[in-house]
């Protein structure tokens, strides 16, 4: 659906994105995470030809976007839909008008804009909306409005730019709902780029971390999550204290058996007794991953990790 490769982006001398190389499967939630000024929403625009890019290949549906002509990227763009922040509705216009802008704007007849606009109000829950104005709604009832109104060309592609960051947290569970649904029903490809990571554990399949324009983290969400490195660490804020004494073991348990009981079963088998330092359950675009560390004495090391390796659990020694 989306190839990218070596793709990099100058601002005059600064590089904004350095050597990005990614792919992005149809019907895939994809998410771009980063801090900042760490370069997200500079690929995004990159994506849907907003932005040129310096170098390296952006090939969306075999097209390469920097070979379009200004008719073709027009066509383009009409299937690639975009949902922002601030939302970006016209005060002056209905919920009616708003949905229906777009397909005003390509000439569509007024039987067709009303049969898709209410279709879509329903889909996103405003049926009984259509003759108010975005100062009658909520935060998360005018998203809704700007989904909807993204979805009216039919795009094979949803490109949403912090588009929850101004919601509260219920509001933002209920929006990555209803985009997900989309996705499933729609089979439209999502790419969410966000600072939150709440937000990615919630609803991405698999996710880019930039750091300065760089990659530093891309692979399936339960992945990054399950076994982070330092970068990962260092960009979640996690700081792992742990005994000084003694060995510290840290277990990762992936969706398969992260409910299993392998601690308490090892103890009994071993006869040992283990210090659990801390650990974790958390839920990660619906499946539950963990992991937890243990605090053993130097001469248990051998046994223990035998018993471990048996098992095919993966673990590292902190």
């Amino acid at each position: 659906m989306i190839s990218i490769k070596n793709l990099n982006k100058y601002y005059g001398d600064v590089k904004v994105l350095n050597d990005i190389s990614i792919s992005i499967k149809a019907g895939e939630i994809f998410a771009i995470v980063g801090h900042s000024g760490a370069g997200k929403s500079t690929l995004l625009r990159c994506i849907n030809g907003l932005e040129d890019y310096s170098t390296g290949s952006l090939l969306v549906d075999n097209k390469e976007i920097k070979d379009l002509n200004k008719e073709q990227l027009r066509s383009f763009r009409k299937k690639i839909g975009m949902i922002f922040q601030h939302f970006s509705l016209v005060q002056r216009k209905t919920v009616y008008e708003n949905v229906a802008l777009p397909m005003q704007l390509w000439g569509y007849t007024k039987e067709n804009i009303d049969k898709k606009v209410i279709e879509l109000l329903t889909l996103v829950g405003l049926e009984n909306k259509a003759d108010s104005y975005p100062s009658q709604l909520s935060g998360g009832q005018k998203q809704r409005v700007a989904i909807a109104r993204a979805l009216t060309l039919e795009p094979e592609v949803l490109l949403s730019d912090e588009a929850t960051s101004a919601l509260d947290p219920n509001t933002t569970t209920s929006i990555l709902n209803l985009l997900k649904e989309i996705n499933e029903k729609l089979n439209i490809t999502i790419i969410l780029v966000t600072h939150e990571m709440e937000v990615v554990k919630q609803i991405a399949q698999k996710a880019l971390l930039l750091e300065h324009g760089n990659i530093i983290g891309f692979d399936d969400t339960e992945e990054l999550f399950l076994k982070p490195d330092e970068k990962m660490k260092e960009f979640l804020g996690e700081v792992e204290v742990v005994p000084n004494d003694g060995v510290n073991i840290k277990l990762y348990f992936p969706k398969d058996n992260a409910y299993q009981s392998f601690i308490t079963t090892m103890a009994r088998k071993l006869d040992m007794d283990f210090n659990i330092v801390w650990g974790k359950l958390e839920e990660v675009n619906t499946h539950i991953v963990g992991n937890m560390v243990i605090n053993i004495k130097d001469d248990e090391k051998h046994r223990v990790l035998e018993y471990i390796k048996q098992h095919d659990i993966v673990w590292e020694i902190l």
